[in-house]
C-alpha cells in the first residue's frame, strides 16, 4: 500500500489529446474525474500557455514550486500530480518538472515513475522535500532503467533510506544518460553509499552526484575510504558532495590520496565534516600537483589558522587552477585570513574566496578591503563587504556564495546569479543547480 494510505490508486485517466492549451486540457481532466482543479497549478499552466503563445515551443520548465512566497499556494497532492502528468504526457515543449516542496508522496512518485517512461523530452525533474519515502524511490528508480532522456534528478530531502538508495545505485549499472543526481538528506545508509562508490566505478554517465548526510553509524570513516576508491577509478565524474560524512583528518586523507590519480574532478564539497588543520596538511600537498579541482568547499569545518596558512602557501608557489575556495566559519583567525588575501596577489587563476564566520580583526578587514579596491576581488566573488565607520575598515556579510541556494530561491531576482550560485557556474553540470 501507498503512503497515501489509500488500497489502490486512481484508475488511469485517459490522456487528454496534444492541444497548446494546458489549462483547459487539466480543467477537462479534472471534471472528467470529478476532482477539484488546484488553482496553483491552472494559474502557473496558464502562465506556461501564455509563453507558448509569444513563441516558445520547446525547454520550457514547469515550476509548481510550493515554497513560492509571491502568489498564493495550494499545495500539490498525490491526485493533483496523477492529473498534471496526464496533461504533460503529451507536451514536448516541456523539458523540465519542478515540483518541489510539495506533498506529492509515493503515490506522487508513482506518476512520476509513469511519466518519465512515457514522456520523452523531459530532461530535468526536480521532487525534492516531497514526502517520498523507500517505496516511491524504488518506483523512480526503475523507470531510470529504461528512460533514456531524463539528464538530472533531484530527490532532496526526501526519506528514502538505504532501500531507494539501493534502487537508485541498482540504476546506474543500466541508466546510461542520467548526468546528474542529487540524493542529499535522503538518510542513505553506509550500504547505499558504499554501492554507489562501486557501481560508480563503472558508470561513465554520471558527472555529478550528491550524497549528502547520509545516516552513518560508527568512528571509521569507510564512506571515504570507498569514495577515494572510486575516485581513483572514475575519471567522468566532475561535481562530488559529501557534505555532513562525519569526515575527519583520515577520511581527507582519503579523499586527498585519490585526487593524485583523479584527472576529472573539478568541485569537491566536503563542508559540514569535522576535518582541522590536520587535513590541510593532505590537501595542500595534492593541491600542488593536481590540476583539475577548480573549486573546493570547506565551509564549516576546523582548519583554523594553520589550516588556512597551508592552503595559502600551496596557493601561492604552486597551484595555479583552483578557482574558488570556501572558508567559511573555520575558526581561522586574523593572521591566516591576511595570508589567504597576499596568496591571492600572486595567484591570479583563484577568484572566488568566502571568509565569513571566522575572527576578523582590524588588518583582514584591510586586506579584503584592498582586494576589492585594487580589483583583484570582485565584489561578486566574495561574501563579505568593506565599509568604514570613524576611519576604520569593516566587513559586512553579503549573499553570494558557491549555493547559497541549494535549498531555497529568493524572493526577487535571479535565482540562479553567479554571485550566489558561484560553484554551480564555475562547474556546469547540467542546466540547473
Amino acid at each position: 500500500m501507498l503512503r497515501e494510505g489509500r488500497a489502490k490508486l486512481p484508475a488511469e485517466a485517459p490522456a487528454p489529446e496534444s492541444t497548446s492549451n494546458l489549462e483547459e486540457q487539466y480543467s477537462n481532466l479534472c471534471s472528467e474525474n470529478i476532482r477539484k482543479s488546484n488553482p496553483f497549478i491552472l494559474d502557473i499552466l496558464k502562465r506556461v500557455d501564455e509563453e507558448i503563445e509569444k513563441g516558445s515551443k520547446e525547454g520550457i520548465t514547469l515550476n509548481i514550486g510550493g515554497n513560492n512566497h509571491l502568489v498564493p499556494v495550494q499545495r500539490v497532492s498525490g491526485d493533483d500530480f496523477w492529473l498534471l502528468s496526464k496533461v504533460l504526457r503529451t507536451q514536448s515543449c516541456i523539458s523540465g518538472v519542478d515540483v518541489r516542496y510539495n506533498l506529492i508522496r509515493d503515490v506522487g512518485a508513482y506518476y512520476a515513475a509513469k511519466l518519465l517512461q512515457k514522456q520523452q523530452s523531459i530532461t530535468y525533474l526536480n521532487l525534492m522535500f516531497n514526502d517520498i519515502g523507500p517505496e516511491g524511490g524504488e518506483l523512480i528508480a526503475k523507470a531510470l532503467h529504461k528512460n533514456k532522456t531524463l539528464k538530472y534528478l533531484r530527490m532532496t530531502g526526501n526519506k528514502i533510506g538505504n532501500t531507494g538508495g539501493m534502487s537508485f545505485a541498482a540504476m546506474l549499472q543500466i541508466n546510461s544518460s542520467l548526468e546528474k543526481l542529487d540524493l542529499g538528506d535522503c538518510d542513505l545508509g553506509l550500504q547505499s553509499v558504499i554501492a554507489f562508490s562501486t557501481v560508480l566505478t563503472q558508470n561513465q554517465a554520471i558527472k555529478g552526484i550528491n550524497l549528502n548526510r547520509p545516516i552513518l553509524y560508527g568512528e571509521q570513516e569507510e564512506s571515504t575510504v570507498h569514495t577515494g576508491h572510486m575516485l581513483k577509478e572514475n575519471h567522468f565524474l566532475v561535481e562530488l558532495h559529501m557534505c555532513k560524512h562525519d569526515i575527519k583528518n583520515y577520511g581527507m586523507q582519503q579523499l586527498c590520496n585519490a585526487l593524485y590519480l583523479n584527472s576529472s574532478l573539478r568541485y569537491l564539497d566536503v563542508s559540514c565534516n569535522k576535518i582541522t588543520r590536520d587535513g590541510m596538511v593532505y590537501l595542500a600537498d595534492v593541491l600542488k600537483s593536481n590540476t583539475t579541482v577548480e573549486v573546493i568547499d570547506l565551509s564549516f569545518n576546523r582548519i583554523e589558522t594553520t589550516g588556512a596558512k597551508y592552503l595559502s602557501e600551496t596557493l601561492s608557489s604552486h597551484n595555479r587552477s583552483l578557482k574558488a575556495l570556501s572558508v567559511v566559519s573555520n575558526k581561522i583567525d586574523g593572521e591566516g585570513l591576511v595570508a589567504l588575501s597576499q596568496s591571492m596577489k600572486i595567484n591570479l587563476t583563484l577568484s572566488n574566496i568566502y571568509i565569513w564566520g571566522n575572527k576578523f580583526d582590524e588588518a583582514t578587514c584591510v586586506a579584503y578591503s584592498d582586494l576589492m579596491k585594487s580589483g583583484r576581488l570582485r565584489p561578486d566573488n566574495t561574501d563579505v563587504e568593506p565599509y568604514e565607520v570613524d576611519g576604520r575598515v569593516y566587513l559586512a556579510e553579503v549573499s553570494n556564495g558557491l549555493k547559497r541556494h541549494y535549498y531555497w530561491t529568493p524572493r526577487c531576482g535571479d535565482a540562479y546569479a553567479y554571485s550566489s550560485t558561484a560553484g554551480f557556474a564555475l562547474v556546469p553540470v547540467g542546466q540547473y543547480l
